[in-house]
């Protein structure tokens, strides 16, 4: 049964009506809160059941979950510093854990710091909770915060955070519970920096990342990459509460239909990432459920601007005049999108530039900008996958487009398996598929800084490089903010990015899999679900 909600519903207003109850709130007062959000009075009252229902749901210990992703690959890993596809997420999350964790409402509370502090922004200081353990027994201390964070920092490592990390001018250990940071420039980000997957705390020493050893809720028993991995409850966690399930399973099932039918035959209790036209297979079965945010989770269309067709000047400006954003929108993800304007930063983000405007869909004006770049008839392969969400169908519609007006564009369907290793990053027309991010920086510094490590079109910008590091600092947000709406404008103009739609996660679930909430960072529960989950027997 689906929950319907407003299309610029997010975790952040789920989480407002649950606090609200829990402060007593009358069912007057949280009508009134939800018609002024836009929320008709039926679809109100569902939202107000489901919210007291979570208010008020039992969290029961014990049973075996079973979950399936959308991608996997042989180059799975457990280290969090190499983590790239959504199965090293959930693994990652479920085995380690952050020096701070994103609540479902887009807030910074500590994990394994006691605080995180700084008078200037630029001099964090970071204080431990004491009595945590790894896995292997082994007590945490600041030196593994140390070694966890100097990692990044290391090439050979080839983290991908580095080009975030190189902030981080000074890392040392205080004392047994406390670190320091020293930055290159001031950065009030930084706490919310460290809730990134990548920044899990590993064990001082680590180099063999096979048996996933942290401070995590589970525990590794199996991983075999590429197909799946078992994990059981710590007996010896650190928090108050949680995990309740006694272990759980996680693999991928690429295929989306296969994937919705076993949650519908019952062989899993949670299908991640359902493609939008699955809904209807979903609809009217009582024994599942769905779980719908929009959170920033975009599929884009790259060109590399140093390879053709995107070296022609001219070209991309034509393709952005040639996507069709609507029909992408109510066709090809069933209304589950908000239009986007081919910059990274979605309407949940408080730094969204609300005046940029997307490029019309104008077909004539495609046609003449194809003509001066001198590829009006040519062939251009466009690589799609069903590992990057809908692009196949966004292709299928850029190629009838391109139909209409004499181009040609010959969609490359290639399989699931390798695509992330293959394809994206590397051919001159393909596809992405971008993970929330919490804050403009993070985007920016992964996605569009010239020495970014996922910088998909090859965007290069000194005068881009050089405000990411001023915005940064700033604590003036009117300035911060100014700058981070020229920057969006910048990207949406320059680079060879197309987003044309900031996507809706629908992860379907079994009716009896209780706990699951919206995160800014992503599906899945920010893919930390399994610690947070329980079955309802």
């Amino acid at each position: 049964m689906t929950r319907l909600k407003p299309s610029n519903w997010t975790g952040r207003d789920d989480a407002m009506i649950e606090n609200a109850i829990r402060r007593g709130a009358s069912r007057r007062d949280l009508l009134k809160m939800l018609m002024g959000s836009g929320v008709a009075l039926g679809a109100g009252s569902g939202l107000l059941m489901h919210a007291s229902q979570a208010v008020a749901a039992t969290p029961k210990s014990g049973g075996h979950m079973k979950a399936a992703g959308w991608s996997a690959s042989t180059a799975d890993t457990l280290d969090p510093a190499k983590a790239s596809l959504s199965t090293d997420y959930t693994r990652c999350c479920a085995l380690y854990n952050r020096l701070t964790f994103l609540n479902e409402a887009g807030e910074v509370e500590m994990e394994l710091a006691e605080s995180i502090e700084s008078s200037d922004a630029k001099t964090w200081n970071i204080k431990l909770k004491s009595g945590v353990t790894f896995h292997d027994g082994k007590t945490l201390s600041a030196a593994d915060v140390v070694f966890s964070l100097k990692r990044h920092l290391d090439p050979d490592v080839g983290s991908k955070v580095n080009s975030i990390a190189k902030q981080m001018a000074e890392i040392t250990a205080v004392d047994d519970l406390n670190a320091r940071v020293v930055l290159t420039e001031p950065n009030a980000d930084l706490p919310t920096i460290l809730s990134l997957h990548h920044f899990m705390i590993v064990a001082d020493g680590t180099t063999d990342f096979s048996k996933g050893n942290g401070t995590g809720a589970f525990v590794l028993e199996e991983f075999n990459p590429g197909v799946r991995s078992v994990a059981a409850r710590n007996p010896n966690y650190f928090k108050d509460t949680g995990p309740y399930l006694d272990s759980f399973e996680y693999f991928a099932i690429p295929d989306n239909n296969a994937r919705v039918n076993a949650l519908l035959s019952g062989d899993i209790h949670l299908a991640a990432a359902v493609n939008a036209r699955s809904l209807r297979m979903m609809e009217g079965q009582s024994h599942v459920d769905t779980m719908i945010s929009t959170s920033g989770n975009y599929t884009n269309l790259n060109i590399r601007l140093d390879l053709e067709p995107g070296a022609k000047a001219g070209f991309i400006e034509g393709m952005k005049h040639l996507v069709r954003r609507e029909q992408i929108q109510k066709s090809v993800l069933r209304g589950l999108a908000e239009i986007g304007n081919d910059q990274p930063v979605s309407p949940a983000n408080r730094y969204y530039n609300t005046e940029l405007q997307p490029r019309e869909y104008d077909p004539e004006r495609a046609r003449a900008l194809f003509e001066k770049a001198g590829v009006l008839g040519q062939s251009i392969p466009i690589v799609a996958s069903e590992a990057a969400n809908a692009s196949i169908d966004m292709a299928t519609v850029v190629q009838q487009a391109g139909a209409e007006i004499g181009m040609t564009f010959d969609v490359q369907r290639v399989p699931s398996d390798g695509y992330w290793s293959n394809y994206w990053l590397k051919a001159p027309v393909h596809f992405g598929n971008i993970n929330p991010r919490p804050t403009p920086d993070i985007l920016f510094s992964l996605l569009y800084h010239s020495e970014a490590p996922w910088n998909e079109s090859q965007y290069k910008s000194e005068k881009f490089d050089n405000m990411l590091v001023e915005a940064r600092g700033l604590l003036d947000e009117t300035k911060r903010t100014d700058m981070y709406w020229e920057m969006q404008e910048m990207v949406a103009n320059e680079a060879g990015t197309i987003i044309p739609t900031y996507i809706s996660n629908v992860d379907g679930m079994a009716g009896n899999l209780k706990g699951m909430r919206s995160n800014p960072l992503g599906g899945q529960m920010g893919y930390a679900f399994a610690e947070y989950v329980w079955l309802d027997t």
